[in-house]
């Protein structure tokens, strides 16, 4: 088990069966980002990407990903930062700020795709759409 240091991108249409470690398999047609976990443990690791998920940059022949990869559901509990093709590794998360992590995620997905209501408290396009739908 060998921690990996640098990563390289691929742009695919899909993301083949046996990946490598140190490459980031990018699809923009299914908005998905695939690596092995940078902690040499080997499991795949799936970033969807999208305006409440991850990002992936490409500049300069490098690739970065943001937010940072928190892999908490793993025995390894990796948390890294891919920045301009290198791995940089991040600081541990307590159980509590996982929790908010993920309550914050909901929320932002939530806003995002109007199930919440707005600032002035009107429903989103998609609870109104649904309640148009279902005659609620």
């Amino acid at each position: 088990m060998s921690e990996i240091a640098t990563v390289q991108y691929r742009l695919v249409e899909t993301i083949p069966r046996g990946i490598e470690d140190g490459v980031l398999y990018v699809s923009r047609e299914y908005g998905t980002a695939v690596h092995n976990c940078a902690c040499g443990c080997g499991n795949e690791i799936v970033t969807p990407l999208g305006p409440t998920d991850w990002k992936v940059e490409i500049e300069g022949g490098a690739v970065s990903v943001y937010p940072s990869i928190g892999n908490w559901s793993l025995p390894c509990r990796s948390h890294y930062w891919i920045r301009r093709g290198h791995i940089q590794w991040a600081e541990q998360w307590s159980e509590a700020q996982i929790r908010s992590g993920r309550e914050r995620d909901r929320l932002a997905k939530q806003r995002q795709y109007g199930e919440l209501p707005d600032a002035q408290g009107r429903p989103g396009f998609w609870a109104l759409l649904w309640r148009w739908l279902t005659g609620r």
